[in-house]
Formats: structure tokens, sequence, C-alpha cells
């Protein structure tokens, strides 16, 4: 039935959204396979030796003297789509390296770092930045490729400090995004089936989409196992935050040599969770809403920092999916509570996701500038933020 419905849906397949059953929202090229050319590799090169300055506390003179000039850079347009993600994973962790990485941070990115970082965020429609993107999504490699993606066969590519805590934290992330794909590849096939009014199918769909996300928060409470508390928030978030809503730069940053921006700061919210498009994607299937109050906003504008082609999925899903009003309508019990397992499995996610936002980083003791204990490295009022969403969600249940 499923298939003979599936044309009923304006979901289109995982594919155009630059998405994959097996690896969700994670790049569907080999990332360790991508050559960079020229001047593009030289600065590739500059960023692999970040674990090896930034102890050094000289970080910036080490970029200044190493980076290519813009000039020698080849055209951004002449790179694969998978070249410049791969050059933007690179730059963004010199951008956060350069403005975070010594004593006191700075308010002024050079041009070395500033021209080519924009640039790259203009191909890819993103912020010139760290994003969750960079980050997580294209920042990692299978140790052995003929063995499934899994947390035993994942590794970084690209590290600030490098070490376990902060390879760890990446790479839960990692295994997550890959293990949420089997969810998504069934999202065309619901909506298919509530087109078509058929109950048992939509019904199988949502049980098979529970089972998985059990195997999702099983994976997130494997957290603690290698990423300490304290080592997380001393060694790894110092790093990632960005420079809107962060106090320590209350207006921003200035990118040299851009001509657009002039001498004006720009201010960009930094990498966060919450740029993940796991749990919205769930939000728009399910017909989860969230108030439209200040704290609102903030999801809203994290939307904007998610790949366009994710954000067009969930975007799609959200205007598509009559789920939420097709299982009150049909009142069948096993109906609902496919329904309700799988709000409870988004509400469980968000809880464990607030436990850790307070261990991790709220209850820590030691509060410097620029890694405030009650502002996210996204800029927001992430307790308050993450706490609202999960009641909202657990509020959804029928």
């Amino acid at each position: 039935m499923a298939a003979a419905t599936l044309s009923k849906t304006a979901i289109l397949p995982l594919a155009d959204y630059d998405m994959s059953a097996g690896r969700g929202f994670l790049c569907r090229h080999n990332a360790s396979e991508v050559e960079l050319p020229g001047a593009w590799a030289d600065a590739a090169k500059v960023a692999l030796k970040l674990p090896h300055v930034l102890p050094s506390n000289s970080v910036r003179a080490f970029l200044k003297r190493n980076l290519p000039a813009p000039e020698d850079l080849s055209d951004v347009s002449s790179l694969s789509d998978e070249q410049a993600r791969m050059a933007t994973v690179h730059y963004t962790f010199m951008v956060q390296s350069y403005i975070w990485g010594e004593t006191s941070h700075t308010n002024v990115l050079p041009s070395a770092l500033a021209v080519p970082m924009v640039a790259l965020a203009d191909r890819l429609d993103q912020q010139p930045l760290l994003t969750y993107s960079s980050y997580v999504l294209d920042n990692w490699s299978l140790i052995d490729p003929a063995r499934p993606l899994a947390l035993d066969n994942i590794q970084m590519l690209q590290n600030f400090l490098g070490g376990q805590d902060e390879a760890w934290f990446v790479l839960v992330h990692v295994a997550i995004e890959a293990a949420a794909g089997n969810v998504f590849a069934r999202f065309a096939d619901i909506d298919a089936a509530v087109k078509a009014k058929d109950i048992n199918v939509a019904r199988a769909h949502l049980e098979e989409t529970a089972q998985t996300w059990s195997r999702i928060n099983a994976l997130f409470d494997r957290m603690p196992e290698r990423c300490d508390p304290y080592i997380y928030f001393e060694r790894v978030r110092p790093y990632i935050h960005g420079w809107k809503d962060n106090p320590a730069l209350p207006n921003g940053v200035i990118y040299e040599g851009v001509e657009r921006y002039g001498s004006k700061t720009q201010a960009f919210r930094g990498q966060t969770g919450s740029q993940s498009s796991i749990v919205p994607s769930m939000d728009a299937l399910l017909g989860v809403g969230h108030a439209a109050d200040p704290l609102r906003a903030f999801l809203d504008q994290l939307h904007e920092y998610r790949p366009s082609p994710h954000r067009r999925f969930v975007d799609d899903v959200r205007a598509n999916s009559t789920l939420r009003q097709f299982a009150k309508d049909q009142q069948s019990a096993s109906l609902n509570d496919a329904y309700n397992a799988n709000i409870q499995a988004v509400a469980d996610f968000r809880t464990r996701h607030l436990e850790y936002a307070a261990s991790y980083i709220n209850k820590q003791g030691k509060r410097t500038a620029g890694n405030d204990t009650e502002v996210g490295t996204g800029g927001t009022p992430f307790m308050r933020y993450l706490k609202k969403h999960r009641d909202e969600t657990r509020d959804n249940l029928l």
C-alpha cells in the first residue's frame, strides 16, 4: 500500500534534500577522500596543525604566518561541492581558533581568514563561522570503509585540541545523525498513508520509527562514557561559541577585507546541537508547534543556520504532514499509541539534552568571558530554551 500511494505525497526522495537512509543528514560523500587543489590544500594542512599549536597560546601569529593570501586561492566557484564543504570544515575551525584560541579573545578576523571564509559561506549558503554542518555533518570518516557506520568505526577529520572527549562529543552526534536516516526514509510513506487514509500502514511505519528512536536515545545516553563534563566545558566548548548574543563579543566580529561588510562588526550564532535538523524534522512530521514567544525567535533563527537542502526538507514536511490531525480524526487506539511513542521518544531526547546542558555547562563552577554558564554556544538562554521545547513536545501526546 505504501508504494502504491507514494506518488500522492509532496515530500521528495531523500536524495533531493542531500540526505540518505543510511546517513541521514550526514554528508553523502566520503569526506576523507576529498582532495583540495592548490592553496586550498595548503590551508588545510595549516588547519590540521591546530591541535599542536593551540596549547601554545600563539595560534594567531601561526595562522597569519602560514595561511595563503586570499588572492592566492583559486576561485571558490571552481571548487566542487564536496571540495567547498571540506574547505569550509578547515576554515571554520581556523576562524574559531583565531577568535577564541588565546587567553584574550579578539573581535577582528584578518583577511587571510575572513575573505575565503565568507566566499565559502556564500558558495554554500551558510554563515561564515563554525556551524553544526562543518563541525559534525561534514567532519567525519569511516575508520574501516568495509564496516558499517557506527560509533566504533568513525573518526573526526578536523579537531581543535584533539583528544578523546572532543572526538566523542562530535562522534556521538555523527552516530545519532546516521541512525536517524532510517526514520526520515519513512516520512514520505507515512505522509502517503495518511493521505490514503490507511491507518495500518501509517501505524506500522510509526512503530518502526519509534523503535529507531529507541536506538537514537540509547546512543545519546552514551555521551558521558568518554566525554567528561569538566573536560567538555574547559577544553571543547570554548572554541565553538559564536558572536551573536555572546557577552564577550557584544558587537560581533569585524571581517577584514570583506568589501560588503566594510568595517562593521557582524554577529552570527555559534555552533549548537540545536542546528541539527533531526528534532525539527520530527516536530514537522508530528505537528508539534512551539509558542510564539521570545524564545521562539531563537528557534526560527537557528533554522537559517542549517544547510539549505535540509531546511527545505523540514519546511516540506511541515507544509505537507497532516499526521497529527489524521490520528485525532481516526480515533484508533493503536495509531495513537504509535504516534505517542514517537512524541515520547522525542521528549525523552529533549529531556536528555536538557540534563546534559545542566551537567556539562550550567553546573560547571568556572565562568569566563566567552564561555558563560548561562549562555549557549548559539547565544541562547539554553536552559529555558530546552525546557520549553521539551514541555511543548510532551503537550502533544494524544
